[in-house]
């Protein structure tokens, strides 16, 4: 199908709040609109929809909001496509010792990815979603990534892998608003759930925690193995490397007398460094897998987690697809795997992952 042009946009409608109110603002805006549901989850586990609910077919809210809208909706499964792009490598990573960030995986791969294509195919002029964050247009007709209005919920931070060039074709009808004007918009729509709890962390993992999904999933038993300190001693047993992240203090099992943090983990070793808070703090970090979207400053705010404070670094260039950022003041506790997103004031200059 070629693309109409226009006011056509495809709605990415998870049955929450945020997406729904999306979907209207669309309408208000004169959007000819459809909406769609992804279905992501582990291929044999309970359908899910993009919230993380489990699907009942009997209680549809994406679909029930749609009917109520007056606008066709349609349901895509995504299922193997979000195991390969999202949940695999969530796996492999937090496996090697890594704290990996399924989110951005997930916009890059499946929201901003297939999606976006099955909308460019299909004859929409606009993808549109229900993310806290603004689309900026500068002079020469760029398109530029920034924050939204409520930092509170801010979700610029997952999104620096979207292209200014996918940017001209996305809308955040969101980024202007705090979330309790959204809640209000949906209580003055008549949605029933205008004031449901959102769903927290990771959408496809179950009650009973990371450790257990990683181990249901890969197949794999948590190997114990020791705590060290930073000389080399043994200090103590850890259970498993894939139950800890950097900087972590709480739940490691291990009374010294004082309070300990993870500075390190080892995969080949399959050990753990603990320290005192103090030195998990680092002056710089190098950046990989990074996408631009203007040319690499010689300065910029990075944010190396999610809610965070960017923090000014010089940066440099230290290859094709890596960056070296020096901070003004030491950060604490960057873990290998989260994304580090630079920006210039409210405006995302790129990001990558932390190696």
């Amino acid at each position: 199908m070629t693309i109409s042009g226009g006011k056509t946009a495809l709605i990415a409608m998870s049955g929450g709040v945020d997406s729904s109110v999306a979907a209207i603002l669309a309408m208000r805006m004169g959007y000819e609109c459809t909406g769609v549901t992804m279905l992501l989850a582990p291929v044999d586990g309970p359908l899910r929809t993009a919230r993380g609910d489990v699907l009942d077919l009997n209680n549809y809210d994406a679909a029930e909001v749609a009917k109520k809208l007056g606008i066709p909706h349609q349901t895509l499964d995504f299922r193997r496509e979000f195991g390969e792009g999202v949940i695999e490598p969530f796996v492999s990573s937090y496996l090697k010792g890594e704290t990996p960030n399924p989110c951005v995986n997930c916009n890059a791969e499946i929201k901003f990815g297939l999606l976006y294509e099955y909308a460019r195919s299909h004859g929409f002029y606009k993808l549109i979603t229900g993310h806290y964050a603004n689309i900026v247009k500068e002079a020469g007709k760029n398109f530029r990534l920034a924050k939204a209005s409520d930092t509170g919920k801010d979700q610029s931070y997952f999104l620096y892998s979207v292209t200014p060039e996918k940017l001209k074709h996305i809308l955040f009808p969101l980024g202007g608003l705090t979330k309790n004007e959204v809640r209000r918009i949906a209580a003055d729509e008549g949605l029933f759930y205008a004031d449901r709890d959102e769903s927290q962390d990771i959408c496809f993992i179950p009650e009973g925690g990371y450790a257990a999904f990683i181990e249901h999933y890969s197949g794999k038993s948590s190997v114990p193995g020791n705590y060290i300190d930073l000389s080399g001693k043994k200090i103590g047993r850890h259970k498993g490397i894939s139950r800890y992240t950097i900087g972590q203090r709480k739940g490691l099992g291990i009374a010294l007398g004082r309070p300990v943090f993870v500075k390190e983990i080892r995969y080949e070793t399959n050990e753990i460094v603990l320290s005192d808070e103090e030195d998990v703090f680092t002056g710089q970090i190098e950046i990989g897998e990074i996408v631009m979207h203007t040319e690499v400053p010689a300065y910029a705010g990075v944010m190396i987690r999610y809610r965070a404070d960017p923090v000014r670094a010089a940066i440099k260039q230290i290859s094709e697809s890596h960056l070296l950022a020096a901070f003004d003041k030491p950060v604490r506790a960057p873990a290998s795997g989260q994304a580090a997103v630079l920006y210039d004031g409210d405006l995302v200059i790129g990001g990558g992952r932390i190696v």
